[in-house]
Parts: structure tokens; sequence; C-alpha cells
């Protein structure tokens, strides 16, 4: 992603979250302004992956595809886990609603493990943000984070 992108990924982001900003965590972030991976085809963006770096730490904080079953969440998933390992990342991390099922098996299958449930975070998180729903996928009504974990060996120089 590049500073050209911004204002592009500023609408994706709002289209698929409700404004240009995210709660992770009890944190408030504005993934249009922060790193990223996309995808565009015929020159419209249809998919995002966004992120932050802290130490050797790497947090996922956005991935959205337009076209699902194509395989690019997983490209763009593989490509920030070789980017984290080239910039010495070890932890890459992420949180996600606890409704959202189909995106846990999803990282799990990556290698992505269940570290954390935060509970009750997603119902502070919507004094913040009126915009998350209660009731997700499934009619499941989504109160909590759970955090998941990849551990990676970062590169060596040598």
């Amino acid at each position: 992603m590049t500073d050209g992108d911004r204002a592009d990924v500023a609408r994706f982001i709002e289209r698929h979250w409700g404004s240009t900003m995210i709660l992770s965590g009890g944190q408030v972030y504005h993934p249009h302004l922060l790193e990223g991976l996309l995808e565009r085809r015929d020159g419209e963006l249809v998919a995002l992956l966004t992120f932050r770096t802290d130490g050797d730490s790497m947090e996922l904080l956005t991935l959205n595809s337009t076209l699902e079953g194509k395989g690019i969440g997983s490209s763009l998933m593989l490509t920030v886990i070789d980017e984290g390992r080239k910039r010495g990342i070890s932890r890459i991390w992420l949180s996600t609603t606890n409704d959202n099922l189909r995106a846990v098996g999803f990282y799990q299958r990556l290698g992505f493990r269940i570290v954390g449930v935060h509970i009750g975070m997603v119902d502070e998180a919507r004094r913040i943000k009126p915009q998350i729903p209660e009731i997700g996928r499934d009619g499941i009504p989504i109160h909590d984070e759970l955090v998941l974990e990849l551990r990676v060996q970062p590169y060596s120089d040598g």
C-alpha cells in the first residue's frame, strides 16, 4: 500500500467496517493510515490486509476480500507472514469477534492458535463505535474478542 492508495483504502475500510476506525484490544486504529498489502483487479481494490508492528510483534488489523474463495486472502496472509519474518518479527497476532468462526478456522489452518479471550471487549468497543452490530454471523451475539497468534522464526541475516 502506498500513499496514493490511502483514499481508496479508506473507502474500502468504511465499506467493510462501517467507518474508517476499527478497535482492537480497546485501542482505536485508522487502518488506511497504517501499513498494508492490497490486491487490485482491473484497477479496483478487491482485497486488503492492514497491520502494525511493535518491536518483534506484528498485529494484523484488517483482512477483507471481495472475491472470497479465490485464494487472495491466503496470498496476502502468506505475504505478510514472510514480510514479518524479514523484519525480525517473531509473533504475529490478531483479534476477531467471537462470531467470526469462519475466520477463526481460516487463521488456524495457517497455523495460528487461540491464545486469549477478552470477555466483553466488543461490548466496550461498541460505546466508541456504535456501528458494531450486536448480532453477527449465524445469529451469534457479539460480545468478546478472540486473540489468535502465530509464532514465527525471523529470517537470519546469514
